[in-house]
C-alpha cells in the first residue's frame, strides 16, 4: 500500500515545464499484439534488454508486477536480459541468445544511458539491428524503447532537448512505428522544480530528514535510481504511458520494409570461440567447476582462458564489424589486436572497476568494407599498472594475489557477417 501511495503521489508531480515540447510517451503503432494476448488470457513473456539500470531490482520487476496485477488471470513472465555496463552495441549481438531464443511477446529495450557517449551512427546500426532481428525472428513481437536518465541528461531535457542517445533511438522508433517512453522526462522536471535531489545519500539523522522533507532522492550515484523512490518514478512513467499505448494499433504481424540504414547490424552474430584458430595453451572453463564460468554461463555458453604471452586467436570474417565477447576482472591484463595489415594495437583488459568480473566487448573493427578480413588477438606480456588504474575510481586491491596475472577470458566471436575460410 505504501508503494502504491508513493506511485500515485509521483504521478501527480508534473506541475511545471509546460514550455517544453517534449512528451513522455510517443505511442506510434502501440503494442497491439501484446495487449491482444493479454485480453485473450494468453500466457505472455516480457523481455527486458538493457544495462545495469534494468538489472536492478527496480523498474523491471516493478513493471512486471504491475502487468501481473492488471491481468491477474494471465501467466506473465519475464526474460531478464540486462547486463551492467553494456550498450546496444553488445545487445544487438547477444539478442538471439539472451532474448529471442526464449520467445518474448514484448521486448523493452533500455540503452539510453549506456549509449550516451556512443556516436549516433553506432546507435542507429545497433538499435535498427535489434528491431530487424526481432521481427525477422517473430513478426508478432511488439517492441518498446524506454529512456532512462543520468545526471548529464537532466539539463537538455529541462530545456526541451533530447539527449543524443534519445534522439538517435527516436529516429529508429519513428521509422518502424515503435512506441517510446521517456522515463527521464518527469525526473528532469521534478529536479528543475526543486522537488527532487538527483544524487544524494539517504538522510540518516532526523535533522537531515526534516531538511529534505517533501523532496524525492532519486539516486545515490547520479545514474542508478533508488528502488523505493527513483525506480517508482520510472514505473509511474510506464503506467501513464500504457494508457496511451494501449489505445492505438491493431494486432497484426509487423513488416520490416526498407531499412533506415542499409548497413545496419541486422546480421550481427555471436559465434562460439572454438570456431576460431586457438594458438598456445588455452583452457576451456567448465561451469561446474570454475566459478567465473559458472557465474556467466547464462550469458556466455562457453568461456576460455589464456595467460601466456603469444597465446592467440585467429579468424577470418566476411563482413563489416568484428568484436570479442569477453569477461574482464582482477587477474586480466592486456591483448594485442591485429586487424588485416594494420598496425598492432594494445587493448587494456583491466579498468577501474575490475575488482570483480563482468562481461564486456573487445572492439576489433567496425564500418569496414564488406570483404574478407583477418583478425589476430594475442596475450600481451606486460601487465598494466593495476593499482594506478584502480585508484582513478577510488578502488584498491583487497588482495594483490587476485590481481597478479595477465589473463584473458574470451567467450565468443561477434561479427556483422559470418566467418570465412
Amino acid at each position: 500500500m505504501k508503494s502504491f501511495c508513493l506511485l500515485v503521489w509521483f504521478a501527480c508531480l508534473s506541475s511545471f515545464g509546460q514550455e517544453s515540447h517534449l512528451v513522455e510517451c510517443v505511442p506510434r503503432g502501440g503494442l497491439p499484439n501484446f495487449f491482444a494476448k493479454l485480453e485473450r488470457g494468453d500466457s505472455v513473456n516480457i523481455g527486458y534488454l538493457g544495462g545495469s539500470i534494468t538489472a536492478q531490482e527496480g523498474w523491471r520487476p516493478k513493471s512486471l508486477k504491475w502487468f501481473q496485477q492488471q491481468y491477474p488471470a494471465d501467466s506473465i513472465s519475464q526474460i531478464n536480459a540486462a547486463i551492467g555496463g553494456t550498450g546496444s552495441d553488445l545487445g544487438v549481438f547477444r539478442l538471439r541468445h539472451d532474448v529471442l531464443d526464449k520467445k518474448p511477446d514484448l521486448l523493452f529495450v533500455e540503452f539510453a544511458v549506456n549509449d550516451s557517449a556512443a556516436p549516433p551512427e553506432q546507435i542507429y546500426h545497433a538499435m535498427e539491428g535489434i528491431v530487424r532481428q526481432t521481427w525477422r525472428d517473430n513478426p508478432s513481437v511488439d517492441i518498446c524503447f524506454v529512456y532512462t536518465i543520468a545526471a548529464a541528461m537532466v539539463e537538455p531535457l529541462t530545456h526541451g532537448e533530447l539527449p543524443r542517445s534519445y534522439a538517435a533511438m527516436e529516429k529508429i522508433a519513428e521509422h518502424y512505428g515503435i512506441p517510446t517512453i521517456n522515463m527521464g522526462l518527469e525526473v528532469a522536471r521534478l529536479d528543475r522544480a526543486g522537488k527532487l535531489i538527483f544524487k544524494s545519500a539517504k538522510p540518516e539523522t532526523a535533522a537531515a530528514k526534516a531538511m529534505l522533507a517533501g523532496k524525492i532522492i532519486f539516486s545515490p550515484d547520479g545514474t542508478h535510481p533508488y528502488p523505493d523512490s527513483g525506480h517508482l518514478l520510472y514505473l509511474a512513467a510506464i503506467v501513464r504511458s500504457m494508457d496511451l499505448i494501449k489505445s492505438v494499433g491493431k494486432a497484426a504481424p509487423h513488416t520490416l520494409g526498407e531499412p533506415l540504414m542499409a548497413d545496419n547490424w541486422e546480421n550481427a552474430r555471436m559465434i562460439p570461440l572454438e570456431k576460431a584458430r586457438l594458438n598456445g595453451r588455452w583452457t576451456k572453463l567448465d561451469p561446474t567447476t570454475n566459478s567465473i564460468a559458472k557465474a556467466f554461463s547464462n550469458r556466455l555458453p562457453e568461456l576460455w582462458r589464456a595467460n601466456q604471452p603469444g597465446d592467440s586467436i585467429e579468424f577470418k570474417f566476411l563482413g563489416t564489424t568484428a568484436a570479442i565477447y569477453e569477461i574482464i576482472g582482477p587477474d586480466c591484463g592486456q591483448v594485442v589486436v591485429i586487424l588485416d595489415h594494420q598496425k598492432p594495437a594494445i587493448s587494456q583488459q583491466f579498468d577501474g572497476y575490475c575488482t570483480y568480473y563482468r562481461p564486456t566487448l573487445l572492439k576489433i573493427g567496425s564500418n569496414l568494407s564488406n570483404t574478407v578480413h583477418t583478425v589476430k588477438v594475442e596475450v600481451y606480456p606486460d601487465q598494466p599498472d593495476k593499482a594506478k588504474i584502480l585508484s582513478q575510481k577510488q578502488q584498491t586491491m583487497d588482495d594483490p594475489k587476485r590481481f597478479d596475472d595477465r589473463a584473458w577470458y574470451p567467450g565468443a566471436i561477434l561479427v556483422v557477417g559470418d566467418l570465412a575460410q
